[in-house]
């Protein structure tokens, strides 16, 4: 085996790893609120996301593509530069949800690509153009979008059910909010896992395996593993970024839930029929927001809000940060299998380390969601 085949197995490797981070970091992104509204029971919850992430993966490639094509030049890419991109990524996911902070993983993948493709090639190998209708655009329109749609279709189901009793309305709506987040979920395996299948291929094309242009296409197995890697991933839970998500922001009742949901999954699965790498983890923060704006007298923390604002707006430059120090990592280390293998072995003991603080300071899933210290107990939220 070559040094340089050496170096796409440490890559593929990676962005595998990463796209599992993107699963149990996104995971609030579909489940959240319906867990928190005692939907459903959170091992059934994270289950069944995980499963529809996996379905979802083999929807659609026209966001691999965009990933793949449309944010850096190709023809200066090499496999080591993706790879010091996808160790920003990681470590961007790894400290948002530490700190339980629903940032996006999709932002976080294409800042670290670009910026060590910006160390290593210079600002002419960053397609700016791409970057900024297709991710920017999108980034800052989605979540306003996402929560003006929320907020007026909550007013709406609430202006609805104003006659009806508020305990048969809310274990009815139950039912309906279990249908939507989990087209959130599909929505999210469409969207998401595709981000990881684009790093992969720009790597092979990178490395001379597969053709880029207009014969580019997505390996079958590159599709089979993102989506196996990401749904293994929602399956683990990211339960502190749950927590946030599902309590922290507004409390949710399931009529606002399911709003909310439906919302989501049309913006995302929209984006994804366009193929714009979205952000997931915004659009729903923005419904679940306007979902609490939409439903009478419910109680939005805006300092939370703010606080995950504040946390996307630092997204993109944070991973570039990264990815462009990693690479250099690399290239004062000679920039080949030396370069790489010290900077991967340096990323395993830190997410190692990582692992073992969170065993010892970790709650269980019911007790991160049950008791809501912002706005109370949360309703039937035992394990399953």
């Amino acid at each position: 085996m070559s040094s340089a085949d050496v170096i796409l197995a440490l890559v593929v490797a990676t962005a595998v790893s990463f796209d599992f981070t993107n699963g149990f970091h996104d995971t609030a992104n579909a489940m959240a609120t319906t867990i928190a509204t005692g939907a459903l029971k959170p091992k059934l919850a994270v289950t069944i996301a995980a499963l529809l992430n996996f379905v979802g993966a083999f929807i659609s490639l026209k966001v691999a593509a965009t990933i793949a094509e449309g944010i850096v030049d190709g023809a200066v890419i090499t496999p080591a530069v993706i790879f010091g991109g996808l160790i920003g990524a990681i470590s961007w996911n790894l400290a948002t949800w530490w700190f339980g902070l629903p940032s996006s993983s999709s932002h976080a993948l294409i800042g670290g690509i670009v910026g060590s493709t910006f160390a290593a090639a210079g600002s002419g190998a960053i397609q700016v153009e791409g970057i900024v209708s297709k991710v920017l655009v999108p980034a800052l329109a989605s979540p306003v979008v996402a929560g003006l749609i929320a907020a007026l279709g909550v007013f709406l189901v609430y202006q609805l059910i104003r006659s009806h009793a508020p305990t048969r309305s809310e274990r009815e709506f139950r039912w309906a909010q279990i249908a939507s987040s989990s087209m959130v979920a599909l929505a999210h395996g469409t969207n998401d896992a595709q981000k990881t299948m684009g790093v992969i291929s720009l790597a092979l094309i990178a490395n001379g395996s597969i053709a880029g242009g207009p014969d580019f296409s997505v390996p079958t197995w590159v599709v089979i593993v993102c989506a196996a890697a990401i749904a293994l991933g929602t399956y683990t839970g990211g339960w502190r970024i749950i927590q946030t998500l599902g309590t922290k922001v507004v409390e949710v009742r399931p009529p606002q839930g399911f709003g909310s949901e439906a919302v989501a999954a049309t913006v995302i699965l929209a984006s994804s029929h366009v193929g714009y790498p979205l952000s997931t983890t915004q659009v729903v923060s923005g419904a679940v927001t306007g979902s609490g704006v939409g439903r009478p007298c419910a109680q939005v923390n805006w300092a939370v809000a703010r606080r995950i604002v504040y946390g996307w707006l630092l997204t993109l430059p944070a991973a570039a940060a990264v990815g462009a120090l990693m690479f250099e990592v690399i290239d004062v280390l000679g920039g080949g299998v030396v370069g790489v293998a010290a900077v991967a072995a340096i990323a395993v003991i830190a997410a190692f380390a990582l692992w073992r603080a969170n065993k010892a300071t970790a709650v269980q899933p019911d007790e991160t969601i049950s008791e809501n210290p912002t706005f109370g107990p949360s309703p039937q939220l035992e394990m399953a």
